[in-house]
């Protein structure tokens, strides 16, 4: 997925504190790759990149909704220790967690704006 930002190095450094790793193959001075998993990387290109790939505008965060993005943990912990890593380096929240024993969930915004759920599954909920 591709991702605008802002500012591109704090964007890196936010992303860093919250532990993932950069592909520098594909990182120069208009975007990064960053490694959220084995399967899961994410572009955060700056303004102008990103308008190179779409005509559209880029969407301001502060009045709307651009894209929420869901992340699955190993546990509560592991969402937890993330939200609290991204409040840490500049990023906020809007919610509390919410446990609905088979699921657990929190989040987090990241500074541009993008919305980052976080959940853990336990079980599938009960059939009625």
């Amino acid at each position: 997925m591709n991702l605008p930002v802002a500012d591109l190095p704090k964007s890196q450094a936010f992303f860093k504190a919250l532990g993932f790793s950069q592909n520098l193959q594909f990182t120069d001075d208009t975007g990064t790759c960053i490694v959220v998993s084995d399967t899961i990387s994410v572009m955060l290109l700056t303004h102008a990149r990103f308008r190179d790939l779409t005509p559209r505008a880029i969407c301001d965060t502060s009045k709307a909704v651009e894209v929420l993005l869901n992340l699955r943990c190993e546990s509560r912990d592991e969402a937890d220790g993330l939200v609290a890593k991204a409040l840490a380096a500049g990023g906020s929240t809007h919610d509390e967690p919410e446990d609905y024993g088979f699921m657990y969930s929190h989040s987090f915004v990241d500074p541009d704006g993008h919305g980052w759920g976080l959940f853990h599954m336990n079980a599938m909920p009960a059939k009625k």
